[in-house]
């Protein structure tokens, strides 16, 4: 099969195999799109090109990478050698140990180098206003319409040019608040961004900073701007990669243009210019409020011919995002671990809205002598993940040795088990406070404020869990409703949080109650404090969700028989996680169903949808 040329090429590939359906109906960008999306999204169904979009003349798709399957379908030709680009880049010496094993990969690489056509290319454009659009309301609350799939584009004003320069996904906000209709758009990109670097640069030189956005074009464009790569490897070089073909761009009125891009905006961010931005239903699963973010000053914006206006629907995870993740794993292997002496796996968990929860199993080989093993390299092993790029945003971070090799991270009950068996919360707990969290969470005590722990645990196992709920919480008057989640772990309901001193009344009564029975919950390792814990309980999605995404290590652990000795702080017997909505927390995503009953013919008999899933 020859690779994908365009966004269309892809389309009509997926329909071909049965994985695309049209909807024929006017759909209203409005929410009912977004709608369809999340209710196709969860049945694991196809992806969906929406052919009528009310008040625009573009079609639109959504749902192309829905399962992993299908991302693993569109990239079958390339998966492969691109793998292989990516361990020779972090194993060099396999290239002169086995150099007839390396042919594909040297023809992907040559297929790596972004290809300038002739500027004519703009004339397979034609000029559009923002307004031409779809303009997609995702969520009730949202303060416009906003891209979810853009590649933003930008280069380095001390070194322009497209191989040292940055391609992003940064959500784009199209309208709403104070952005003037048709020239400004907000732009909202967080921290540790590459972008972030160009405009400091930018903004140093009192220059507005050049930005190009491009939607659509061959899928390998987008997974690009999503992809973490090893350090010295351009997005641009592996959008040709992983697509089998070379990136083509072109230059106009002193943009960068991607040649086979559906959609481009150009604009400027002018020093020091920023403008309210938001609200938005993020992929935490709650809000993101407003808040003052880069306003982008239009310059034009283009649209080829027939072109097709790709998005995504956000929201409490899974979504359409985790096959991304799934697919960025599959690919990038052992490429973190190789860049981090001693670590050996990690994992971002994606029901815990990614960042709030790192998993990681490391190496202890410092003291190999020793017949007792206490962390020491885990703990170096975790402050250089917590340096590391996009790994650096964890808030939680458990990580701990496997000599058996039968750990897996992606096996998420089993993992926590085994450290809670080993862990030791007098001496295995480790915070940061007063520092950087992910910008979408709202846990902390301000934008992109708040704190981490790092739970370090290895050695022989120190506690049987309990499988059930131990018998003191079940007739201690002061626990109300406890329900087991999973062994060593418990929930607890209280009374809605009003504030810290109130809550540090609550918890110095409740673990005085708990330290009589420390004896009876040695096989309870963590408490769950939530405003509702038959929810909580549920599921593991659940537990994780609630309990990692609504606390600040800092702020919300407590613990039975807790102390602090020079600064440091422990505790003998349970950990207390208090996951309770707090005042200062973003709402949670809800569905509108006033939504859902006008989206119900296509999935009646008639509709579009009607037997797809």
């Amino acid at each position: 099969m020859q690779p994908y040329t365009s966004l269309e090429d892809c389309l009509n590939d997926l329909e071909k195999h049965g994985m695309l359906v049209r909807i024929k109906e006017e759909i209203d960008p409005n929410l009912e799109m977004a709608a369809i999306h999340l209710r196709v999204y969860e049945a694991q169904g196809p992806a969906l090109l929406f052919e009528r979009v009310k008040g625009s003349k573009f079609k639109a798709v959504s749902n192309i990478f829905g399962t992993e399957a299908r991302t693993n379908f569109i990239f079958r030709n390339t998966l492969k050698p691109v793998k292989q680009l990516i361990e020779l880049k972090n194993n060099p010496l396999a290239a002169i140990k086995k150099p007839w094993k390396q042919l594909s990969t040297g023809l992907a690489a040559w297929k790596a180098l972004p290809k300038k056509e002739p500027s004519h290319r703009s004339n397979h454009f034609e000029t559009i206003q923002i307004s031409d659009l779809p303009q997609i309301k995702h969520w009730l609350l949202d303060g416009g319409a906003f891209l979810t799939l853009p590649q933003v584009y930008s280069e380095d004003i001390d070194k322009p040019g497209i191989m040292n320069s940055n391609l992003g996904m940064y959500r784009v906000q199209l309208s709403g608040n104070e952005y003037i209709p048709n020239k400004e758009i907000g732009l909202h990109y967080q921290i540790h961004r590459g972008i972030g670097v160009h405009q400091y640069k930018a903004n140093k030189k009192q220059q507005p900073l050049k930005v190009s956005i491009f939607l659509g074009g061959p899928p390998a464009h987008t997974v690009a701007a999503v992809m973490p790569l090893p350090e010295g490897m351009s997005e641009m070089t592996f959008a040709g990669a992983l697509g089998g073909r070379r990136f083509r761009y072109f230059y106009e009125d002193g943009y960068c243009m991607s040649a086979d891009a559906d959609f481009v905006i150009t604009g400027e961010l002018i020093v020091n210019e920023v403008k309210p931005e938001g609200p938005f239903g993020d992929h935490l699963g709650y809000y993101s409020w407003i808040h003052d973010f880069p306003v982008l000053k239009v310059h034009k914006v283009y649209a080829k011919k027939d072109a097709i206006f790709p998005f995504t629907v956000v929201g409490r995870p899974p979504q359409e995002d985790t096959s991304f993740g799934a697919f960025i794993h599959e690919l990038t292997g052992s490429a973190v671990a190789n860049e981090i002496p001693g670590l050996k796996k990690v994992h971002a968990v994606d029901a815990a809205g990614v960042h709030p929860l790192l998993l990681a199993i490391g190496e202890e080989r410092y003291t190999p002598y020793q017949q007792t093993m206490k962390p020491a390299e885990l703990l170096t092993i975790a402050n250089h993940i917590l340096g590391t790029g996009q790994l650096s945003l964890a808030k939680y971070l458990w990580i701990t040795t496997d000599r058996s090799g039968k750990l897996n991270t992606h096996s998420i009950e089993m993992y926590l088990q085994y450290v809670l068996e080993r862990v030791d919360w007098r001496t295995d707990i480790h915070f940061q406070t007063e520092t950087t969290i992910d910008t979408l969470d709202y846990s902390g005590i301000g934008l992109n404020k708040g704190s981490k722990m790092v739970i370090a645990a290895c050695g022989e196992v120190k506690r049987v869990l309990t499988t059930t709920v131990p018998y003191c919480l079940s007739h201690l008057e002061s626990i109300k409703n406890p329900q087991f989640i999973m062994p060593g772990i418990i929930a607890i309901e209280s009374s809605p949080f009003i504030d810290y001193d109130s809550t540090e009344n609550e918890m110095k009564f409740l673990t005085n109650e708990l330290e009589k029975y420390s004896e009876e919950l040695n096989g309870t390792a963590l408490i769950i404090l939530t405003d509702d814990s038959n929810f909580l309980s549920q599921n593991l999605n659940n537990f994780l969700w609630i309990t990692f995404t609504r606390s600040n290590p800092s702020h919300d652990v407590y613990g039975v028989k807790s102390f602090t000795k020079f600064k440091h702080w422990g505790c003998e017997s349970s950990l207390i996680i208090d996951a309770r909505i707090k005042p200062h927390h973003a709402p949670p995503l809800v569905l509108d169903h006033s939504i859902d009953k006008k989206i119900e013919p296509i999935f009646n008999a008639g509709g579009s949808l009607y037997g797809k899933l």
